[in-house]
């Protein structure tokens, strides 16, 4: 970090490289949200999804609430139907965030790709039909790929990315980092307040338990808890959880 601030310049020029590809970009971005930003219910509603196309990427529709903050927009892809909640923050510099149809970012989500190293693997996708909730962290530096109907709860972590700590000789922040991605296909619930760590794959259908830390890949239709994660059972449809009334819709 302190290498690349010294590359980077210090002051203004340092801060305006960070939130935009460029003064004339950061000018467009920071205008277009001062003037509709903050516009409450939905006719904010409605101006952002027309004046924010001048800035983003959006297919279709997109319903974007007040108070939200977009960095690098022009990295920023919104398929149709797509959610964001009051308090969410997307950076997207290189190489962006892309947000699928009818996915849901609810309030106070952080997806942040960091990518101030230029690493080609960078970026943060999410599939359809998902939803990111409260409160949870993407970062992105080693890319995170998420597919169609991944529900996060409160206080997820996703984090592609590690410190290298080796040397006790030298600080942690002058050795570098790893950043190998992380992959979380179809039909994957997270519950509330795991961490997934940089290098893990999520298979199809898993579900990792609430406060559960996945340091290694977790294979398909088992549930995973703990720290460090471990299998508790396969969901093979032989074994029912005791529960209440079910309910659909």
């Amino acid at each position: 970090m302190l290498k690349e601030q010294r590359e980077g310049g210090s002051g203004v020029g340092l801060y305006v490289s960070r939130q935009a590809d460029g003064p004339g970009r950061y000018t467009l971005e920071q205008a277009l949200q001062v003037l509709v930003g903050w516009v409450p219910t939905v006719v904010g509603i409605g101006l952002r999804a027309l004046v924010y196309r001048l800035m983003l990427r959006m297919d279709g529709w997109a319903a974007i609430e007040n108070g939200t903050r977009l960095r690098f927009a022009n990295h920023i892809r919104l398929g149709h139907g797509a959610y964001l909640d009051q308090g969410v923050y997307l950076h997207a510099c290189p190489n962006g965030i892309e947000i699928g149809p009818g996915t849901l970012v609810m309030h106070g989500a952080v997806l942040h790709v960091y990518n101030f190293r230029r690493m080609p693997q960078s970026g943060i996708r999410i599939g359809r039909d998902s939803l990111i909730g409260e409160y949870s962290v993407i970062r992105g530096q080693g890319g995170v790929d998420i597919g169609d109907r991944v529900y996060t709860s409160p206080f997820v972590q996703i984090v592609a990315v590690n410190h290298v700590f080796d040397d006790p000789a030298c600080s942690f922040v002058e050795q570098g980092i790893t950043a190998q991605g992380i992959t979380i296909e179809d039909d994957v619930w997270i519950g509330s307040g795991a961490i997934v760590t940089d290098g893990v794959h999520v298979a199809k259908g898993a579900v990792v338990a609430a406060g559960a830390v996945v340091t290694e890949d977790v294979p398909p239709h088992v549930l995973v808890g703990g720290v460090p994660a471990k299998p508790i059972r396969e969901i093979d449809g032989r074994q029912r959880a005791k529960r209440g009334k079910v309910y659909f819709g």
